[in-house]
């Protein structure tokens, strides 16, 4: 993620009295300073525009006042194409089925001014929320005479991403039905298509009685043109929902290695125990990445007559002990599938803490959104401990509980706007 420094700040400077989250460090206990909490705190010495240590006593240029230092969030999973349509809706609030249908009734009239202005609005949440690096899945149309074909929101959000390059990298992951997939050269054309364009290849695995073939071919093609995947599975409470145990299987039969990122696993929870364990077993050793994503998953999940009673929300604490890289994301915002919300992986993470009860204090789970988050994504991030100050940000508060909570509304910028003039956040 680092970018060619500028050189209009210093290169060499001692931050004085910051902390940093231990779990955001390579090697925690080597960095310097001294423990405080969940967060090291003292010194930052910057040194050839690199965080090279901690200090307890090294003299400062400046002084933060316990200010946080942190990777900037990544957004691992969200709906660019689809955000900001529920207020034209006449109804959101069924099931996942329904939700479908309500979305593709307000595509037909998209235009590419829609999809930018309102991607354009999501774009500038994330920026302003500290994130840097954003996956946006796009709905991709399927034609049979023409697999090649290039949806709109496709290339509109191509030109917005080169429009936010200096300030967000935008992925794009085409997401279609896993069964048109299981054609191998139709997925193979797709995926031409997609890596022409610098794009992810994804699908939505359900009950489809073709998926193993779709997702065989899939992870063929992957390796073929050189590109990552991304599945939306298992998106249902139905313990019959197999499709995290079947691209796993797969991924580890094909010896698969670029990344793989699988969003949703609701079901994960309503398995049996011994199903649970050999599905994490098999996600472990196929080195796979798992999105929790737990607004949308909430809203639509267990949906009937009376309340829910189960949350939706793929079994995090397992997935993690079993050792699942596991990142939280965004996903819908204000459109059918989820008729709230913002994009921010702050808010994704502060949903997961009451969704999935993640205890504080809370600097344990930031790497979900940062470090592990960009991983998934195929982009490794630095830890701090090796990062340039291009990739860092500073906070407005010295509490990690702050930057979760996303409603305090806590400012970051990036560390280099810290050496490069006398600082404010007024």
């Amino acid at each position: 993620m680092t970018t060619a420094p500028e050189n209009t700040y210093r290169m060499d400077a001692i931050l004085g009295n910051v902390r940093i989250p231990r779990s955001l460090l390579g090697s925690p206990d080597a960095f310097g300073g001294r423990p405080d909490r969940d967060c090291i705190a003292g010194n930052l010495v910057i040194r050839g525009g690199y965080a090279v240590g901690m200090s307890i006593d090294a003299p400062m240029d400046m002084d933060l006042r316990g200010r946080l230092i942190t990777q900037p969030f990544v957004e691992a999973h969200c709906h660019l194409d689809k955000c900001f349509t529920a207020e034209r809706m006449d109804y959101v609030g069924g099931t996942l089925e329904q939700a479908i249908a309500a979305q593709a009734s307000d595509k037909r009239s998209w235009s590419r001014e829609d999809i930018a202005a309102r991607a354009t609005r999501g774009l500038q949440e994330l920026a302003i929320s500290g994130t840097r690096l954003v996956r946006t899945h796009v709905d991709w149309e399927v034609d049979p005479a023409d697999p090649e074909r290039l949806p709109l929101a496709w290339t509109t959000l191509a030109e917005l991403a080169e429009t936010w390059r200096d300030s967000i990298v935008l992925q794009r992951a085409g997401l279609l039905p896993i069964d048109v997939l299981a054609s191998e050269d139709y997925c193979d054309r797709v995926a031409r298509a997609i890596a022409r364009t610098n794009g992810v290849l994804g699908a939505f695995v359900a009950s489809q009685p073709q998926r193993r073939a779709g997702i065989r071919n899939m992870i063929r093609a992957a390796a073929r043109h050189g590109i990552a995947l991304d599945f939306h599975v298992d998106e249902g409470m139905d313990p019959a929902l197999d499709g995290l145990e079947v691209i796993a299987t797969e991924l580890i039969v094909a010896r698969h290695e670029g990344p793989v990122l699988c969003g949703h696993v609701c079901n994960l929870g309503t398995v049996d125990a011994a199903t649970r364990a050999r599905r994490i077993e098999l996600a472990a050793t196929a080195k796979l990445s798992v999105a929790a994503l737990p607004s949308s998953n909430l809203y639509l999940q267990d949906r009937g007559a009376s309340m829910p009673l189960r949350r939706g929300v793929t079994a995090i604490r397992e997935l993690i002990g079993g050792g699942v890289n596991m990142v939280f994301g965004t996903d819908n915002v204000q459109d059918a599938f989820c008729p709230v919300g913002t994009h921010s992986p702050a808010s994704a993470l502060e949903m997961a803490v009451l969704a999935a009860q993640l205890e504080p204090p809370f600097g344990k789970w930031l790497p979900c959104v940062m470090g592990q988050a960009s991983s998934a994504l195929g982009a490794a991030m630095p830890d701090i401990d090796h990062a340039a100050v291009e990739d860092l940000l500073l906070w407005n508060t010295g509490q990690v509980t702050d930057i979760v909570s996303a409603a305090s509304r806590t400012k970051s910028v990036r560390v280099r706007e810290a050496l490069a003039r006398d600082f404010s956040f007024d």
